[in-house]
């Protein structure tokens, strides 16, 4: 294939060029060749279909697992595609490649959506409106306002005796740390404050 340079020195390399030419020629004839025997008839695909399964992302949250040579593909870390035979790091990339066309072309599906008629549309909107009927507990505005005034009234008095407690025990340990001697001596009766408590 490859011919020998005329020059010693030289580590160009010089190619036959009629030889390639030939293999050019031969593969372009076989390519035409090649396509009038193949079908023309594009691949009918069905159109795009939401899925009718839960995709599971939480199942492996958490968990430690050994990986070594001779882990199977689908036991590696990171979420597995078993259509596609491949492993992807983490749930975004994930999600992305299960709703992109390389995904969808393996099961089959092309990236068009089929036309919902009016009766579809009208029997979708009767449906989640039920579902939104079934789901909302009606409130009445002035029932939950007054449960939000009864919670902050209980947490108000919750955080007042707290406080007072809190000033119950203060006092007493200081006084008990004092010496009463030393207390006389300097000429009071501790660093409480002058209030009498009931």
């Amino acid at each position: 294939e490859k011919m020998a340079s005329k020059d010693p020195n030289s580590f160009r390399r010089t190619w036959d060029k009629d030889e390639f030419e030939k293999k050019a020629k031969a593969r372009i004839v076989d390519d035409e060749a090649g396509s009038s025997s193949k079908s023309d008839v594009p691949v009918k695909r069905d159109l795009l279909r939401h899925r009718d399964y839960q995709v599971d992302l939480d199942s492996k949250l958490h968990k430690s697992i050994v990986i070594t040579k001779a882990t199977p593909l689908s036991q590696t870390g990171g979420y597995y595609c078993n259509v596609c035979d491949c492993v992807v790091k983490d749930s975004i990339n994930f999600l992305d490649h299960i709703n992109g066309k390389k995904h969808q072309r393996n099961l089959g599906m092309s990236m068009r959506v089929e036309r919902s008629t009016l009766d579809q549309v009208k029997k979708r909107f009767e449906l989640n409106k039920r579902k939104k009927e079934e789901k909302v507990e009606k409130y009445d505005l002035e029932q939950r306002l007054q449960e939000v005034r009864e919670e902050e009234e209980r947490m108000r008095q919750a955080k007042t005796e707290r406080r007072k407690e809190r000033k119950r025990k203060l006092p007493d340990e200081a006084v008990e740390d004092i010496d009463p001697e030393l207390a006389a001596m300097m000429g009071f009766g501790g660093f409480g404050s002058s209030k009498k408590r009931s």
